[in-house]
């Protein structure tokens, strides 16, 4: 290794399942690495912070779900050296969990598995690595080659154990750096903010950045005017592996664009290939009679293209999306009135809605559909789009009563004596009648009777009396199946 090539630290991404814990196990390790003082300056989320363990430091990425970690790959864009796959040990491998690993094996890079809950009185990590064989994935355990970490995220147990099989496996990967090229990374995420206007959070791969730098990606380039690390503390420099958030761009870069350092403006300007700086959600629009007009704010641009990618996994045959307006930022009024105007759904997502907007939101009966999670997120789309679509009846059984005896028979009604066969019968409910297997007809049972009292309700294996009405003539040994029926919404 020569001067010029130099050890750096290792970016490491955490993925899995929504809810095994990947923000609790962030937040563990930045509460038992970072003190109070040092985090004092942290005012808001920044995306990426680095902590030192044995002497040796680590960075930490936190992109929103492993959408934004494939929307960063799909720009080839290599962010993270090594993975951490969360599976929490109570439950085991999900459907996301089974995406995390295709995320990893694509991205090919050495992972660890981290068997988060053991606090959990279900916890079965064994369990739990069977289910990864059949996943193609065989822990060391087991005879394979991928490290098994235990640890509780809430109580912070197993972090130390954690960390240090992280350092292993960097010191496994020969991770290196060119500390002396003209800096290069990658975008972890962009905002805008009223009062600093465009910034990035920003990882060097490669280089120092400094203070005073022209960048550019190929879709912006601006000066550095101003780093901050992810402390909130200004500094002058950036090194290989560190995260920090800039300012002086002159629009919004892509989550997952590469930066580079150039030495002047116009050789940045001439290296761009898009102005835009924007998503486009303009493929998903639809021109269906069903479609679902919406209006999306969301906190950075990686989170609004992680949704687009959500988007495009709807089902859309029956219901399409029209993307009214997509941006960044808090909700404002102009947001509402789009969505007054066109007859939506406003979807905010990590934002705040603004007072006047509020207000306004209140005036007019529109809700905003907020979550900090994107799959609850698209959940409530796909019901919105749902109720585009004529409801579906489904019929659901309550019981079922076997005749015993016949008593008055008149045009349309009939006295019965009969027993609760299964499950409870309730007045005034709709039933089927069924004779040698077969339905024969339908009615009503308009009046129950008890010991000669009016009852509401007849529990199972009761005897009782009942008045049906119906055209169908009931006899000794049919049976009477009780259903009721409800509207739920469709399947897109």
């Amino acid at each position: 290794m020569t001067e010029k090539i130099k050890k750096r630290p290792p970016v490491v991404a955490i993925l899995g399942h929504v809810d095994h814990g990947k923000s609790s196990l962030l937040e563990a390790i930045k509460d038992l690495k970072i003190t109070d003082k040092e985090s004092g300056g942290i005012t808001q989320h920044m995306g990426a912070y680095t902590v030192e363990q044995d002497g040796e430091q680590i960075t930490f990425i936190d992109t929103p779900g492993h959408e934004a970690f494939s929307a960063m790959r799909s720009r080839g864009a290599e962010v993270a050296d090594i993975g951490i796959l969360v599976i929490a040990a109570d439950e085991g491998v999900k459907k996301q969990t089974v995406e995390a690993i295709n995320h990893l094996k694509d991205a090919n890079i050495p992972f660890l598995i981290a068997f988060n809950k053991m606090d959990k009185s279900g916890a079965n990590p064994e369990k739990v690595k069977q289910e990864l064989s059949g996943e193609g994935l065989i822990v060391e355990s087991y005879g394979g080659d991928i490290p098994c970490v235990e640890i509780s995220a809430i109580k912070k147990e197993g972090m130390d154990e954690l960390l240090e099989m992280i350092i292993l496996l960097a010191e496994m990967e020969e991770i290196e750096a060119d500390y002396e090229k003209k800096a290069e990374g990658v975008i972890i995420e962009t905002n805008v903010d009223s009062k600093e206007g465009v910034s990035a959070t920003l990882l060097v791969q490669e280089g120092v950045l400094k203070k005073g730098d022209i960048v550019g990606t190929d879709c912006c380039y601006g000066t550095i005017r101003e780093i901050r690390n992810f402390q909130g503390e200004k500094i002058e420099k950036v090194f290989p592996s560190m995260p920090a958030r800039v300012s002086g761009l002159k629009m919004n870069p892509h989550v997952g664009e590469n930066f580079k350092v150039f030495k002047d403006q116009n050789e940045a300007k001439e290296a761009k290939i898009n102005e835009k700086g924007v998503v486009s959600f303009q493929e998903l629009t639809s021109s269906q009679k069903n479609s679902l007009n919406v209006v999306i704010k969301a906190d950075v641009l990686g989170s609004l293209e992680a949704i687009k990618n959500m988007f495009e996994k709807l089902p859309r045959e029956r219901v399409g999306i029209n993307v009214v307006s997509a941006g960044i930022g808090d909700i404002n009024e102009s947001d509402v009135d789009l969505v007054k105007t066109c007859g939506g759904v406003l979807l905010a997502y990590r934002v705040n809605v603004g007072r006047t907007a509020k207000d306004l939101m209140v005036q007019n009966k529109i809700d905003a559909l907020t979550h900090d999670v994107i799959y609850d997120l698209i959940e409530e789309v796909r019901i919105e789009m749902a109720k585009l679509l004529d409801p579906e009846i489904v019929e659901e059984e309550e019981g079922k009563i076997k005749i015993l005896a016949v008593f008055k028979t008149d045009k349309r009604r009939q006295i019965l004596g009969g027993k609760v066969s299964e499950g409870e019968i309730n007045k005034g409910v709709e039933v089927k009648i069924q004779r040698n297997g077969e339905e024969i007809g339908k009615g009503k049972l308009i009046n129950l009777k008890k010991e000669e009292k009016d009852v509401d309700k007849i529990p199972e294996r009761e005897e009782f009396g009942m008045l049906f009405e119906g055209e169908q003539k009931i006899e000794e040994n049919d049976i009477l199946v009780a259903y009721t029926t409800k509207k739920v919404l469709p399947d897109l």
